[in-house]
């Protein structure tokens, strides 16, 4: 059974982008551990509440088979924290499946992990992705090798299926 370690902001995630990819993940089968800055209940921009079971400073990419960074405005929150940066650098070194949706992939892009790299993103972090070195293709979904990214609330079933693809399940 594949695990995913998905991880929100406690404070105005995006709803859908958390439960659209979350839903499609288990239902193939996969297990779906939530992180945020601690652990406790975190809620969305639209009022979904979510239970966060770790803290992102105590996970470890290795004790999962996929990363997932969701977006919403307080994905800001990780745009620079170390903790986050080194759980996204970890996941890519090991060849996990690395996701970000919405503004989520200014994350992985601070972190220099896109320098080179096909990404998409909300729109409004096109130029951090692109002054990060990410080549920007603006497409709802981008998957290119084991990372996946997403622009947005709309994207979001369409990047649940890709995280599953990239997982074969």
């Amino acid at each position: 059974m594949k695990t995913v370690l998905m991880v929100i902001a406690p404070e105005t995630f995006r709803d859908e982008e958390y439960a659209h990819p979350k839903e499609v993940l288990e239902s193939r089968g996969a297990t779906v551990v939530t992180a945020s800055t601690q652990a406790g209940t975190c809620t969305g921009k639209l009022g979904m509440e979510a239970q966060a079971t770790i803290a992102v400073s105590e996970s470890d990419a290795l004790d999962y088979d996929a990363v997932v960074f969701v977006g919403g405005a307080g994905a800001q929150v990780f745009f620079d924290d170390p903790y986050a940066h080194a759980l996204a650098r970890a996941a890519r070194e090991s060849k996990r499946v690395l996701g970000a949706i919405c503004i989520a992939p200014s994350i992985l892009a601070r972190a220099g992990l896109l320098r080179g790299w096909p990404a998409t993103a909300f729109e409004s972090q096109k130029d951090d992705l692109e002054a990060h070195g990410a080549i920007w293709t603006g497409e709802p979904v981008t998957a290119e090798g084991h990372v996946i990214t997403a622009n947005g609330p709309e994207a979001a079933r369409a990047f649940g299926a890709a995280l599953a693809d990239a997982l074969g399940i």
